[in-house]
């Protein structure tokens, strides 16, 4: 079930070997359907170890991976996003002493995120089983969709209980943010601000696997 894992997690092999850390998913959306994608990969909750496990070579038979190997992997995604097209302005940071990874750019529709992540997945840097057709938007109907994704729970099942508890902790959050005033949403889990233009997900990411929170939201604009 190694393989899981590494299909699951997005990008960072040290995030492998702890579960306290947590994926932020950033949206923010003109009027005009235009924006910026951001993800961030935060373990900073587990620095300490994670300080302590880079220097060695493995653990628990698991390949530990070099500074250099992660730096590779976030220039390489970064390379295939730039090569997206809609695409554009893309950051990358990489704080090695809080163990938190940035990648961020800018779309002319959200659907060019779901075409970067394919490539991603078609390169390799992410795994089959990561969601990449995760966007949609209709200007003329007002709408925006956050896409139903698929569980893994069968393959969760079948993993060992050591690997089980790489979920133990972590947290996926989702912040979408808009122009237009949000009218109605189809997914009560998120939250809406004060102003109504932005909403916000999260859950454990184990929550997620088994399907007991489900992300899909259909959003409609005033």
């Amino acid at each position: 079930m190694k393989l899981f894992l590494k299909q699951f997690v997005l990008l960072i092999p040290l995030l492998f070997l702890t579960s306290c850390f947590d994926i932020l998913d950033k949206v923010n959306v003109k009027a005009d359907g235009s924006g910026e994608y951001t993800v961030i990969l935060n373990a900073s909750k587990s620095k300490t170890r994670l300080a302590s496990i880079s220097k060695m070579e493995t653990i628990n038979g698991k390949k530990v991976p070099k500074k250099a190997e992660i730096e590779n992997k976030i220039n390489e995604a970064a390379k295939i996003f730039r090569a997206t097209p809609g695409i554009s302005n893309v950051k990358t940071s990489m704080d090695f002493d809080n163990y938190i990874i940035k990648l961020s750019c800018n779309f002319k529709k959200i659907e060019n995120i779901n075409a970067g992540l394919e490539q991603l997945k078609a390169k390799n840097i992410l795994g089959k089983m990561i969601p990449s057709q995760i966007y949609n938007q209709s200007l003329q109907k007002k709408s925006f969709v956050r896409n139903k994704i698929n569980t893994f729970k069968t393959d969760y099942d079948k993993m060992s209980k050591a690997d089980k508890e790489i979920f133990n902790g972590a947290k996926y959050i989702s912040v979408l943010q808009f122009e237009n005033t949000i009218k109605s949403q189809s997914n009560t889990l998120y939250l809406l601000s004060p102003n109504k233009k932005a909403i916000k997900f999260e859950a454990n990411i184990l929550d997620l696997i088994l399907q007991k929170k489900q992300l899909q939201n259909n959003i409609f604009f005033q």
